[in-house]
């Protein structure tokens, strides 16, 4: 994950090498109830990422 300061996509961290951010996969998993390989799917990326993403979200609720 890229944290927020190191970000150029709009502050957001962001999962590496790609533009999908944490907090949209967040959204899409724990909002839209997407299934975490549904998304990873979608945005061409692995599992792995998705559950990273998560995990950096939750890990850090003041940057989110």
């Amino acid at each position: 994950i890229v944290s927020a300061k190191d970000s150029a996509i709009h502050g957001e961290p962001h999962s590496e090498g790609s533009r999908v951010t944490v907090r949209d996969v967040h959204v899409r998993v724990e909002q839209h109830g997407l299934g975490p390989a549904r998304v990873a799917e979608r945005y061409n990326l692995d599992i792995a990422d998705i559950y990273e993403a998560l995990a950096y979200y939750h890990s850090n609720p003041a940057e989110m």
